[in-house]
């Protein structure tokens, strides 16, 4: 799933919530203590499952059982703990978390109400050497390395065939720092190459590649059974074929007919496996796999025991050309028997039946002479110098070793069985596409990614290891077989030049059948695997439902398993089963992966240059230039390999893009450049009004409020300052603000207001729009700004505006009801809203902090805004040095070690690199001097309060007087609320009379001043007070040095009349700090663990 969501849901979805996450509520309290409300806030399901009445602790029921000292600590944010909880509650959720395979819905979308009946999943528990690098050692060798790998190192020569393995091998390293770096971006569930890169390059290019993928998957289970055929008759029980060539022009044809009947035989024979029992495929992954393993030592083994003792395979030539061995008992053209010299079976084959001396016989077997030559010459016998270059062959063409001596003549054609010839012309893209097959397999890992214990550490590690592994492997095989094995027989590629034996297996130790026999179960193991994994693959696609005529595939039998997915692989594979050729079939799955591999390298490079908050891979070294080489080389391979697959390859991905793409979209383009660029901009901008972006898209795009003196000149630079410093050039900016007057009178302040803020963001270097709006009241104008700034999809989600200095020292009010007005505002748009407080002491464009840290006092949980905003400010010069910690509170009923332990979990899935602090909130009495600062606050407000009222007597009193433009410039905020209740304000006369009437119905402000002295704080305000001088007494204490300090933001109250006093708590919770910003969040999460 995407993210995690912290909003308040019904409690009938609650189960589906539960399960939708994979999170298990734990209580964080100590166990030994008995406790009333884990029962109130927690409930179990029946099958050990506990599902939760509410996620979060400020539930209805359980509000009158909070103790005295949790509402004292957190009081300041008790009015909000319903949409944003404490940390240890949501920390709570996040505890048992476990990130099993999910198929491949999206995580966004909450599965049926039947998934809280299922069984508790096991945590993950399987390591880097289990988990990756042995999986991806089975699916990497393969058939290729046994039946192909000698032939190719015969026809291509070793310099050559390093070549190509230099080149599949890079492709497969360059994608693997790629694919790590995405599977290191946060959780990656099933699907695998699929689901990285449909939500790293969206849905089109994710569909595209996922059933490329998937019929790459589907291609390469048909080659691992042709292999596996191929062994069975032609090494195994040959008897067993079925079709036989009449003439020696027809065995070609008979085998492919065998090796038909037999594929779709062992094709459905393996489906039936697959449909009824996964789990045995999976349990013998491990046998095969120790086929693989047992097969490559052996060879090893022998070839290093041919230095001494190669093993005695002797082939047959005919002057230089290779014969059949099996056709023939002696490789002479004569024998004795006794003391009479008689034509040998080889003499018969070549001629006529009659005396020697004046047979026919065919020309070239009379004027050459037959040799023995050893097929294994051994590792020291120097024969790598006659392999080291290439020797292709055309079809038809007869295997000859140069350097024999030999009279060239023509034979018979009749006799052309005899010798070994070569099946199909070779050359060195021939060669690529037949080899690349062999280096795939990769993606094993990330497909597994939901068994690892630490995904984000084990796949770039087990993988880069097992390509490491492999690529070893090949590059020493090829040198290995290049200096043991006779040129002419490796480019035999059946063996026939060694009695049908498999070429590999005559190096092997102790016996050929070691290789044959494990190579037969290595292909049929990767053959069940592959049969397994693409109808997978393929259901991960169609329950996405971005393909509508593949959602039928979606659905499978009551347990999940894809029954209709595995039905449409049979068929596909069996498509592949009828071309019958290995040879044939391995350029095709080549390029699938190839096209896999490409969008995986540009899903990687796009991410990197883009710069997204949310890509923060714990794998470090990659570069965006690295994978745009890893996507070069897959393009060029595939041209190489085979053009005309490669296009037809292309042709199918870019059609699958189009018909995702077109699903509901509209174009429309004009003529013209202009006309183009505007229907592109009107069709990306109606992209973006489909719905909110995703939370790995979320960035900050700010609407900045400034406040302009009276010159017209930008009050807090620095507030522009610290926008370019967070956005980095990147997303949306607009910077706002409000002219008080008349729009017809003021237009032309309003240009000027405008340019002068465009200077300033181009000196600030703030890449964005201006707003300027003119309005009769300065909040009203504010409001506006918030409603309607952006276009589209293009409208922030941030709001930053400066903090009211001076609020105290002033008696007009207005200054600190527009900002409260403006919280609220952003708070019912669901909008982001940051102030940084002392801004004109945050650090310049031009500073560099070469030490220090930006703390982070997470007290509730509003979406991971404070995660986020330290990542994006150290991207930035100014910060990148700082370091960040994060403190957390825990109350006295809180487990902090616990705590501790999850929240540094959480930050390693976020990838965020921080140090962690839970501070512990201890049960305190209220303080004398909290008491004294409330009261003294209240008596403040009230005083202020009777002087803002006679004030406001006189002034009324004086309207009648004074001329219009003088009583605007006096209005406070009491007066504007007054006025407009009455549509004929120049007409009223308040009197001492009626505002008494007014003042007793309120029961607001004591009668005089002696009352104030008698004022008995409110307990409320108290324990707002205690929770905020609590606060600043441990950030204080710990983050008094720190560069940054960023704070949750407490919202206003819901009662408008404890607005002065809200005030009072901001300035008391921050006092004593340098920088502070305080955030509060939009209402939705802005932050994710998953790739």
């Amino acid at each position: 799933m995407p993210h995690f969501t912290v909003v308040p849901v019904k409690d009938q979805a609650q189960s589906s919530y539960d399960s939708l996450e994979g999170i298990n509520w734990v209580d964080y309290r100590d166990t030994g203590q008995e406790n009333h409300d884990y029962q109130d806030t927690v409930s179990s399901d029946g099958h050990g499952n506990h599902s939760e009445n509410s996620p979060f602790i400020n539930n209805a029921d359980a509000a009158g059982k909070k103790s005295d000292f949790y509402d004292r600590n957190l009081a300041l944010f008790e009015e909000e703990l319903d949409s944003r909880p404490k940390v240890s509650s949501f920390l709570s959720r996040l505890v048992n978390y476990t990130n099993i395979t999910q198929g491949a819905k999206e995580h966004e979308e909450e599965e049926s109400t039947e998934a809280s009946h299922r069984e508790t999943p096991k945590s993950p528990n399987m390591g880097t050497l289990m988990g990756v690098y042995l999986p991806c050692l089975q699916n990497i060798f393969g058939v290729i390395l046994f039946l192909r790998l000698t032939w190719i190192v015969g026809m291509a020569g070793i310099m050559q065939s390093l070549l190509i393995v230099l080149m599949c091998c890079s492709c497969t390293m360059l994608t693997a720092i790629s694919m790590s770096a995405i599977a290191t971006n946060g959780v990656v569930p099933a699907g695998g190459s699929y689901f990285m890169i449909s939500r790293s390059l969206g849905p089109e290019f994710g569909g595209a590649v996922g059933l490329c993928f998937y019929l790459g998957t589907t291609f390469a289970s048909a080659m691992y059974i042709l292999g596996a055929i191929e062994i069975l008759l032609k090494y195994l029980v040959p008897q067993a074929a079925i079709f036989h060539a009449t003439d020696t022009l027809g065995s070609d044809t008979a085998m492919l007919n065998n090796m038909r009947v037999y594929g779709t035989l062992c094709l459905t024979l393996m489906a039936v496996v697959v449909f009824v029992g996964v789990k045995y495929v999976n349990k013998l992954a491990s046998l095969f796999l120790a086929c693989v393993i047992i097969s490559i030592v052996s060879i090893y083994i022998g070839a290093i025991k041919s230095v001494a003792h190669p093993p005695e395979f002797p082939i047959c030539m005919v002057g230089n050309r290779t014969l059949v061995r099996d056709l023939f008992d002696v490789c002479a053209k004569t024998v004795t028997e006794g003391n009479i010299t008689v034509p040998s079976q080889l003499w018969h084959r070549f001629c006529l039946p009659g005396n020697m001396s004046s047979a026919q016989c065919d020309e070239f077997f009379l004027q050459n002479n037959v040799t023995e030559i050893q097929a294994i010459p051994g590792l020291g016998s120097g024969i790598m110098r006659e392999n080291m270059w290439g020797n292709y062959l055309q079809r038809g063409e007869i295997l000859q070793k140069a350097g024999l001596p030999s009279v060239d003549v023509h034979g018979t054609m009749e006799n052309f069985g005899m010798y070994v010839s070569a099946d199909i012309a070779t050359s060195f893209t021939l060669l690529v596409g037949i080899f690349f097959p062999s280096s795939t397999g990769i993606m094993a890992g990330s497909n597994r990614s939901g068994d690892l214990r630490d995904a984000q550490k084990s796949i770039p590690v087990g993988t880069i290891l097992a390509i490491t592994t492999t690529s070893l492997v090949y590059f020493s095989s090829v040198v290995l077989f290049g200096s043991c094995i006779e040129g002419v027989v490796l480019r035999d590629k059946f063996g026939d030049a060694v009695s049908k034996n498999l070429v590999v297996g005559t190096l092997s130790w102790p016996s050929p059948w070691v290789i044959v026999i494990g190579s037969f179960f290595s292909t049929v193991g990767a053959g069940l695997q592959s049969l397994t994994g693409a109808p997978r693959l393929l259901q991960a696609v169609a329950k996405d439902n971005i393909i509508p005529f593949l959602r039928v595939f979606g659905h499978g039998k009551a347990n999940g398993e894809p029954t209709w997915a595995l039905l449409l692989t049979g068929l596909i594979a069996e498509l592949g089963i009828l071309i019958a050729s290995l040879d044939m079939v391995a350029p095709i799955l080549s390029m699938f992966f190839l096209m896999c591999y490409l969008f995986v390298n540009l899903a990687c490079a796009v991410q990197t240059l883009l710069h997204t908050p949310n890509w923060r891979p714990r794998f470090k070294y990659y570069h965006w230039a690295l994978s745009f080489l890893g996507m070069s080389m897959c393009l060029a391979l595939m041209f190489i390999s085979s053009w005309y697959y490669a296009i037809v390859a292309m042709c199918i991905a870019g059609m699958i893009y189009k018909y995702i793409e077109y699903q509901g979209a509209e174009k429309e383009w004009g003529d013209g450049i202009r006309g183009l660029s505007l229907s592109a901009a009107r069709y990306a901008l109606l992209r973006l009004e489909i719905g909110p972006p995703h939370t790995k898209n979320w960035r900050p795009q700010l609407l900045v409020l400034l406040k302009l003196d009276e010159d017209l000149h930008v009050k807090y630079p620095r507030l522009l300052t610290f926008a370019s410093q967070l956005k980095a050039g990147k997303g949306l900016t607009i910077v706002g603000t409000v002219i008080q007057g008349n729009f017809l009178d003021s237009f032309g302040e309003m240009q000027a207001a405008e340019q002068a803020i465009k200077n300033m963001m181009e000196i600030e270097r703030v890449k964005g729009f201006c707003q300027v709006m003119v309005a009769s009241k300065v909040h009203e104008g504010i409001v506006h700004l918030i409603q309607s700034c952006g276009l589209g999809g293009m409208k922030h989600n941030t709001v930053v505006m400066g903090w009211p200095y001076g609020w105290r020292q002033s008696e007009d009010p207005r200054a600190w009801r527009t900002f409260i007005n403006t919280v609220r505002c952003t708070t019912a748009a669901h909008l982001a809203l940051m102030v940084p407080k002392n801004v004109s002491l945050y650090p310049s464009n031009h500073e560099r902090f070469t030490d220090g840290t930006i703390d982070v006092w997470w007290i509730v949980h509003d979406g991971g805004m404070l995660m986020l905003l330290p990542f994006l400010l150290k991207q930035h010069k100014v910060w990148r040095k700082c370091k960040m910690r994060i403190f957390t509170v825990a109350q006295m009923d809180d487990n902090s070690i616990q705590m501790k332990k999850d929240l540094a979990l959480f930050l390693y899935q976020l990838r965020i690199e921080a140090e962690v602090e839970v501070v512990e909130m201890c049960d305190s009495d209220i303080s004398a001097y909290t008491y004294e600062r409330t009261l003294m606050m209240e008596q403040r407000s009230q005083m202020l309060m009777q002087m803002r009222l006679s004030s406001a007597e006189r002034k009324r009193e004086a309207q009648l007087v004074k001329d219009k433009h003088s009583m605007g410039s006096l209005y406070s905020v009491a007066e504007e609320e007054v006025v407009e209740a009455s549509p004929q304000k120049d007409k009223m006369t308040w009197t001492r009379e009626k505002w008494e009437a007014e003042r007793r119905n309120k029961n607001a402000a004591p009668q005089n001043f002696k009352e104030l002295m008698s004022l008995r704080p409110d307990q409320s305000n108290v324990r707002r007070m205690h929770t905020a001088v609590k606060l600043n007494e441990a950030i204080v204490n710990r983050s008094h040095d720190a560069r940054l300090v960023l704070l949750n933001m407490p919202g206003p109250p819901r009662n408008t009349d404890g607005d002065e006093n809200y005030m009072e708590f901001l300035e008391v919770l921050t006092e004593g700090l340098e920088r502070v910003l305080l955030v509060r969040g939009g209402g939705r999460e802005v932050i994710t663990i998953y790739s």
